[in-house]
């Protein structure tokens, strides 16, 4: 039986593929592999994977994204630090189980995947290429939809390596927010019209949100009630993790259950601003230490209660995703020493 790594052991590099033309491999000198090995349970990992600004920090070589897109998650799979991944373009349109799959082949048999629902039952109004909305958009929460078009293919393609199905709730029209009861309402038909079971996988479905107002002790019993995860969402439109953790304990009075975190964006800034102020997002820039601070408490107190952890970080939170997380690896093994 193989030892399980101390948690201040440094990360080696996974054994390397014969390297074929036009290739992408993992960086070989990167300070990301003197991350400490965390349990397995807990898992970090970035929103995307197809930067060319993380040369030499994910990958080896320079490389166009369009390579990374397609090339670029073998090998950053291959970094042990990066043990899930935010598969992002699934929002933007629903993809087929063969996609999925085609994912699935690239990465290790612990890697889980961090999934975003399609925005075409996630957002109530249907936008322009701007992101103006311009008409209600009839398929919102609609879950035979969502089921067909996103939580099958998904579970048939990616199997085990399915982690938290996130359905991002995009900011709503003020009728709705007004109507809070109401929607909460919806939510829970909609959860509980959704697939509990998929052959021998059980998803695990999680809600973000982009409305603060929404954030209530009745959203939360609602949550536990339907057994779906509240999935802390650090964005520009919601409050600060301090706050958010306050209303995750509401969903966990009874018991806890697994942490999904998405890191977005830095406190206070707006996610233009920070895009063009953080490319290429090859270095810390403005670092957010109280939120890490708190974040890694957060994922030590999961893994103490038994809890799995996911954790995604977006270049936009303190301008590298990749170094976010090894300072937030460093933190978490600080805590659970």
């Amino acid at each position: 039986m193989s030892r399980q790594p101390g948690l201040f052991e440094t990360s080696s590099p996974a054994k390397r593929r014969a390297a074929t033309a036009g290739d992408v491999r993992p960086a070989t000198a990167s300070p990301l592999l003197q991350a400490p090995v965390l349990p397995l349970e807990i898992r970090l990992g970035t929103s995307s994977w197809f930067f060319p600004g993380w040369r030499g920090l994910v990958y080896e070589g320079v490389h166009p994204q369009t390579a990374l897109s397609r090339k670029g998650l073998a090998a950053y799979a291959e970094i042990p630090l990066l043990r899930t991944v935010s598969l992002d373009r699934t929002f933007y349109a629903a993809i087929s189980a063969v996609e999925y799959a085609r994912y699935a082949n690239q990465v290790p048999d612990d890697f889980s995947f961090v999934v975003k629902a399609p925005a075409m039952v996630c957002d109530a109004v249907m936008r322009d290429e701007e992101g103006r909305g311009k008409v209600a958009n009839p398929h919102f929460l609609d879950a035979a939809i969502a089921t067909r078009e996103f939580v099958v293919p998904c579970l048939e393609g990616l199997g085990a390596k399915a982690g938290p199905l996130v359905f991002q709730v995009s900011p709503l029209p003020r009728g709705l927010v007004a109507e809070a009861a109401t929607l909460i309402e919806r939510l829970a038909a909609f959860f509980a019209a959704l697939p509990r079971e998929l052959g021998k996988h059980r998803p695990l479905y999680a809600l973000e949100l982009r409305n603060a107002e929404l954030l209530t002790p009745r959203l939360m019993r609602m949550l536990a009630a339907a057994g779906v995860r509240y999935c802390v969402g650090l964005h520009d439109r919601m409050p600060e993790v301090e706050r958010q953790e306050v209303a995750l304990r509401t969903l966990d009075s009874d018991s806890p259950g697994p942490l999904v975190v998405r890191w977005n964006l830095h406190r206070g800034f707006l996610y233009q601003a920070a895009k063009q102020r953080y490319e290429p997002f090859d270095r810390l820039v403005d670092e957010d230490g109280e939120t890490r601070r708190i974040l890694a408490r957060m994922a030590a107190d999961a893994f103490r209660a038994k809890q799995r952890v996911w954790i995604t970080a977006n270049n936009k939170a303190e301008g590298s995703a990749p170094l976010s997380l090894l300072k937030l690896a460093q933190e978490i093994a600080q805590n659970l020493a």
